[in-house]
């Protein structure tokens, strides 16, 4: 096979790849359009009672769970000190968004975790349960090209109905099934609080939905990873969790 040859091979192969993930991301839009304002109900064990106080009702929820092994303080631990800008993949989902909408780019944000990093944008902690569950909460407007995030006190939030906002609620959650072994969980709610917001998060949704779930999928991985290193005792510093 001559130069030639290898070179047209190989775009046609580049071009196959990207018109299938064309495809696949086209399909993902449309479903995730037409699923909107429908999120599928919880399983028995991915029931949150804590979680239902602040956010009954919602307009879309995404939940991911993995088998960890390493008790769940361990796994919670983890959960906690949680840094998802370790991970290449997820700095590129972020920088994706940014050149997609137009944002500014992005500055330095106080805090060592996930946790902290989210308190220093705006968000609140709404109820913890230590060593179990957090669940941190906010009010945005997730179209704008530079996202800001208004922090609402846990006594207010459930009730908070100014128009053209989105309410989001997430947890993180070890649930332990047996001395050595947990599930570790993590759950995003959100819901519009008029119309106009609606329709404006549907579009929203919809286009960027999917970096939001493989972030979701990357968490869960590192979390089970790091949990799991710290079981053995590998870990000689346990702070930030890498990819």
């Amino acid at each position: 096979m001559n130069v030639t040859r290898r070179v047209e091979w190989g775009l046609g192969g580049a071009a196959a790849f990207f018109g299938v993930a064309a495809a696949s991301y086209a399909a993902f839009v449309s479903s995730a359009w037409l699923r909107y304002g429908q999120p599928a109900a919880p399983n028995p064990d991915e029931m949150d009672p804590l979680l239902d106080v602040f956010m009954p009702k919602f307009d879309v929820a995404e939940r991911h769970h993995l088998d960890v092994a390493a008790p769940a303080a361990v796994t919670f631990g983890a959960l906690m000190d949680m840094d998802l800008d370790q991970s290449r993949l997820v700095r590129a989902v972020f920088k994706g968004r940014q050149l997609l909408m137009g944002a500014e780019a992005d500055t330095e944000t106080s805090g060592s975790n996930l946790v902290e990093m989210t308190k220093a944008l705006g968000w609140v902690v709404l109820a913890e349960i230590p060593g179990h569950e957090i669940v941190m909460g906010s009010v945005t407007r997730p179209w704008e090209p530079n996202v800001t995030f208004r922090g609402i006190l846990p006594d207010a939030f459930a009730a908070f109905d100014e128009p053209d906002y989105v309410k989001i609620v997430w947890t993180l959650r070890a649930d332990p099934v047996s001395l050595h072994s947990s599930i570790a969980r993590s759950e995003t709610r959100a819901v519009a609080t008029d119309a106009s917001a609606r329709r404006k998060f549907r579009w929203y949704w919809a286009r960027f939905s999917a970096g939001i779930v493989l972030i979701r999928e990357m968490s869960m991985r590192m979390i089970k990873h790091e949990a799991e290193k710290r079981a053995m005792g590998l870990s000689v510093t346990p702070g930030r969790v890498q990819a």
